[in-house]
């Protein structure tokens, strides 16, 4: 199966799932070749709180969140907080990398038609697109946003409470 198969996307609700330090699983083991043809591994990663997008070009939902993205991330120290896209249903790595050109992303995003990467994500798989996860410091899913991200705010909020409990633990 492609990406989301012969649907669109299929759409989230909106909601926001937060999961308690002692209930995360392991940690998130994705892998694989970028957009722009680099290589990227989520394991590399650790020590800092990771928010990843699931997203393709042809979702609506997706194109409106991704400059919120790209803002939150302007926000955030770089030295806490890393930013990483799964593009999962375009047609080719250029399409997906032209996209991201278009709105301004300059963090990788994996090129996963197959959605192979997402089953790495074990029980907190993302199912929709848009879809975010967000990776305490450990590299384990700690909210699954399934949908949209409700707002800027939000996101800010959790990855901040995730930045602070890496630093008291």
């Amino acid at each position: 199966m492609l990406g989301t198969g012969d649907k669109d996307y299929v759409p989230g609700t909106g909601n926001v799932t937060e999961v308690q330090a002692q209930d995360r699983g392991d940690a998130v083991d994705a892998r694989g070749v970028t957009v722009d043809g680099g290589k990227l591994d989520l394991t590399d990663l650790q020590g800092k709180v990771v928010v990843v997008n699931v997203w393709w070009s042809g979702c609506g939902p997706c194109r409106a969140e991704m400059p919120m993205l790209v803002d939150a991330q302007d926000q955030l120290p770089a030295k806490d907080v890393a930013f990483v896209g799964i593009n999962i249903r375009d047609n080719s790595p250029e399409t997906a990398a032209a996209y991201e050109r278009e709105l301004g992303v300059d963090y990788p995003s994996l090129y996963d038609p197959g959605s192979e990467t997402l089953d790495e994500f074990g029980r907190y798989r993302p199912a929709s697109t848009p879809s975010t996860a967000i990776l305490d410091d450990q590299g384990r899913v700690a909210v699954l946003i399934s949908g949209d991200i409700p707002s800027e705010t939000t996101l800010l909020t959790l990855v901040k409470g995730l930045i602070a409990e890496g630093t008291d633990g």
